[in-house]
């Protein structure tokens, strides 16, 4: 049973980028409204468990800026996704796990193996086929461009990762500091979308109906089937489940947007899948305390990563 929780969780995160193509908006409006749509439900959650939500307000005020790097990583995401389609961008949206990995290394003397340093520069040769370079029938408007801005979003994410896990170190209810995120991010894109081309409040049916669907499908349920389950599976199928969203967007991409990708962007799809695989299941880090430290960055990414506001 719990294996089939994490697998309709996962198809509801990998529908993320699907209902984003379908509501046609502009990216910081569905920045918006993903987090604006989601945030009654996480409070009425939140305020079932609120007596063992004890973070202090510098915690709050934490994850609330997490949700400010949230914002920019979505909108940047967002366009990538105009530029190279929903599949790829959220395959290359991914490597994440690299970015986190350096950025652990650099404020929290996490090191990478060994095993990171052979299975990165792999990682960096599939996104550099996704993007399409010097192929005549690579898929997407501009995807050099496109695959350059989901990488980019991929080391906010990674950002909003560290951010987010030091928000929450005293364990509090997952639906608060995801509350506070989400309120950060919606305040952000209703502040700043404005100076950005096309945003607009006055959307109409079925726009909205797929903007509730990226809200409460894909950000709130399918993260709560998620976050149920990561503590009743093994490490390794946790990894591997999580790897499952970027291939069922792919998937359902190509099914049902009728994207297409060149024989080289599959390549690359396949690289980086199996890197990011290879790495999760073998280890990327040597954390600088014991290695049951339940704040590790390989902790961090398996109950972080379901949690994010693109996820």
């Amino acid at each position: 049973m719990n294996h089939l929780i994490a697998l309709f969780g996962v198809g509801l995160i990998g529908m993320s980028p699907i209902w984003v193509v379908l509501a046609g908006v502009s990216p910081a409006t569905a920045t918006f409204y993903r987090c604006a749509y989601a945030l009654p439900a996480l409070l009425a959650i939140w305020f079932v468990g609120r007596k063992r939500d004890n973070r202090s307000p510098r915690m709050h005020l934490m994850a609330f800026a997490s949700g400010v790097i949230v914002a920019a990583d979505l909108t940047i995401w967002h366009y990538s996704i105009e530029l190279i389609g929903a599949g790829l961008s959220t395959v290359l949206a991914n490597i994440q796990v690299v970015f986190v990995g350096l950025l652990a290394w650099l404020f929290h003397r996490e090191r990478p193996t060994r095993l990171a340093f052979q299975v990165i520069p792999v990682i960096l040769i599939g996104a550099t086929l996704i993007s399409g370079l010097a192929q005549d029938d690579a898929y997407g408007k501009d995807p050099v461009s496109g695959a350059i801005l989901a990488a980019f979003s991929g080391l906010l994410y990674g950002s909003f990762l560290l951010l987010f896990r030091a928000s929450n170190r005293v364990l509090a209810p997952p639906a608060g500091p995801l509350l506070d995120a989400s309120a950060g991010g919606a305040i952000t894109a209703l502040a700043v979308g404005p100076l950005l081309p096309d945003f607009e409040l006055s959307v109409t049916w079925p726009t909205h109906g797929y903007l509730v669907a990226l809200a409460l499908g894909s950000q709130v349920v399918g993260w709560l089937f998620i976050t149920y389950v990561l503590p009743r599976l093994a490490a390794l199928e946790t990894s591997l489940l999580l790897l499952l969203q970027p291939i069922f967007a792919v998937a359902v991409a190509a099914l049902w947007l009728g994207e297409r990708i060149s024989a080289l962007q599959g390549f690359g799809i396949f690289l980086v899948i199996s890197g990011l695989g290879y790495l999760s299941t073998k280890g990327a880090i040597k954390g600088p305390q014991e290695k049951d430290d339940k704040w590790s960055l390989e902790n961090t990414i398996s109950r972080t990563r379901a949690s994010s506001s693109r996820a």
